[in-house]
């Protein structure tokens, strides 16, 4: 997977967590959150007290069921915070009302694809059982996708997601479920001030095509964000081009694919180490070693090089070219018009899997 050759000159959700919470948060909505069977999520007896039962009930329009959901992570009813008992992040953790103290178990993310995920605990608001009557207490859940996790939310406006990051950490993981633990979430983020048009330009469904597009391909690449380095160690020593100046400083097997867009070749790696300011030239394992590196290197490529496309994959999406420019962008050569069509698929399919996550749709143009 490492076409690059052609191309010259080519852990956890970090979240600003609140000492102490404002009265009421900014860039809030209130109203009801329903579920399973079209119920709703209820405060028990209506009672404001520490540790009352946060349950599904029947829909009825009282404060009981009207909640204040914020940007600043927070869900709130009847004046408290919803609360996973006891900070605990274990599956089957009931939830409960509680005083707002800022603590991450009182933390939430609402997803396009309609989960309330627990920061704390990276897991989905869950109706126990999957039982639908009057009652049944809420818990939290290895997220599974199931209609008993599914939610209909008021919308913010905001994002905790870090930077605004259109992909939360749980649905990363739900693309990404037999990923490298290498390949952390927060090196991803920590990755995205380098390029900070990414995923940040258009409007919301063109930024949450971008981010699955760019996930799509760098899972392509790396068989679902599992392999780090090149697999065939043969060809190691092929990627060090002698004719540039500045030769194979790290040695001439230095320079094989690393990486979620596995970059290869000494020029490659001279051209994102000054892009990025970093000396990958003379320490290329610098790609596989540090995750946020690594994500660079990918972001690198898909902001600034059109490789044998006539565009970088960013301005492909952003400009609504379509999903099928980004693979010509990246390997176009080996996969277009016709050259490897079972390839081309394969990105297809995770591209509209992913697109289906973010909670948007593909747009045209999805081949090449």
């Amino acid at each position: 997977m490492t076409r690059r050759a052609a191309y010259a000159a080519v852990g956890s959700l970090v979240v600003g967590l609140l000492s102490v919470l404002p009265a009421s948060p900014a860039a809030a909505a209130t109203g009801q959150i329903s579920g399973l069977a079209g119920k709703c999520v209820d405060v028990a007896g209506a009672s404001s007290a520490n540790g009352t039962a946060v349950q599904l009930y029947d829909c009825n329009g009282t404060g009981a069921q009207q909640w204040n959901v914020g940007s600043d992570g927070t869900i709130r009813a009847l004046g408290k915070c919803l609360d996973v008992t006891g900070n605990s992040t274990a599956d089957g953790a009931v939830l409960q009302l509680w005083d707002c103290t800022g603590g991450a178990n009182q933390r939430w993310v609402v997803t396009a694809a309609r989960d309330i995920v627990s920061i704390a605990a990276d897991k989905c608001v869950d109706v126990t059982g999957n039982n639908s009557a009057n009652g049944t207490r809420l818990q939290i859940w290895t997220c599974t996708g199931a209609a008993n996790q599914k939610w209909s939310a008021p919308a913010t406006g905001g994002d905790p997601s870090p930077g605004g990051f259109v992909v939360s950490e749980a649905q990363f993981n739900e693309m990404f479920p037999g990923r490298n633990p290498f390949y952390t979430y927060s090196g991803l983020t920590a990755a995205l001030g380098a390029y900070p048009a990414f995923a940040k330009t258009g409007g919301d469904t063109v930024q949450r095509q971008e981010a699955a597009a760019f996930l799509a391909n760098v899972n392509h690449e790396t068989g679902g964000l599992v392999h780090v380095v090149e697999q065939n160690t043969a060809n190691y020593p092929h990627y060090c081009d002698w004719g540039q100046p500045y030769g194979c400083p790290a040695g001439q097997a230095a320079y094989y694919g690393r990486g979620p867009i596995q970059l290869s070749w000494n020029f490659n790696y001279k051209a994102a180490g000054d892009a990025l300011g970093i000396d990958l030239l003379n320490n290329p394992w610098l790609v596989q070693n540090d995750a946020a590196v690594a994500w660079k290197t990918a972001l690198w490529y898909w902001n600034t090089q059109s490789g044998p496309g006539s565009m970088t994959p960013h301005n492909a999406m952003v400009n609504q070219r379509g999903f099928g420019e980004t693979i010509r962008s990246i390997n176009g050569s080996l996969e277009c018009d016709g050259r490897n069509p079972a390839q081309v698929q394969s990105r297809v399919d995770a591209y509209q899997r992913f697109v289906s996550i973010l909670g948007t749709t593909p747009g045209a143009n999805l081949y090449c």
